[in-house]
């Protein structure tokens, strides 16, 4: 008897969850979710918006670009400066602040060459400033 109650039991802990998936799948399926024309236009209004939102530029990439362009008209030691600050001011930022200053350091050989451009080595963001600049060789 209590194998019977048992076997019963699990087949019903079995059986339930895959009947109340199914049972809730039919009914997300049957209700109509854009039955007018202005629900279309705007599903499609919004999906335009996203996929804008989504070319947009990532904020590491933007100020990646923005202090090698500041290296290009200065020197990598006041771009190295600023990456520090940016990194300060916003935490998020930390995960790539060894590619922006790999970069950097990869615009100062192009710049400057090798010798100079380790010159202006710190220890910004565990060297990546001079492993791009070895890197650049």
């Amino acid at each position: 008897m209590k194998q019977a109650a048992r076997r019963i039991g699990r087949t019903i802990a079995f059986v339930l969850p895959v009947v109340l998936v199914l049972a809730g799948t039919l009914a997300v399926a049957t209700v109509p979710w854009a039955s007018s024309s202005a629900d279309s236009r705007m599903l499609s209004t919004s999906a335009k918006s996203s996929a804008a939102k989504s070319a947009a530029r990532a904020p590491q990439e933007v100020l990646r670009d923005r202090l090698v362009d500041e290296l290009r008209q200065s020197d990598p030691g006041t771009a190295l400066t600023q990456l520090q600050r940016e990194v300060r001011a916003r935490p998020s930022l930390a995960r790539h602040c060894a590619g922006i200053a790999r970069a950097l350091g990869e615009a100062a050989v192009a710049k400057y060459g090798i010798a100079r451009a380790q010159s202006y080595a710190r220890p910004v963001c565990d060297t990546a400033f001079a492993s791009g600049v070895v890197a650049a060789q």
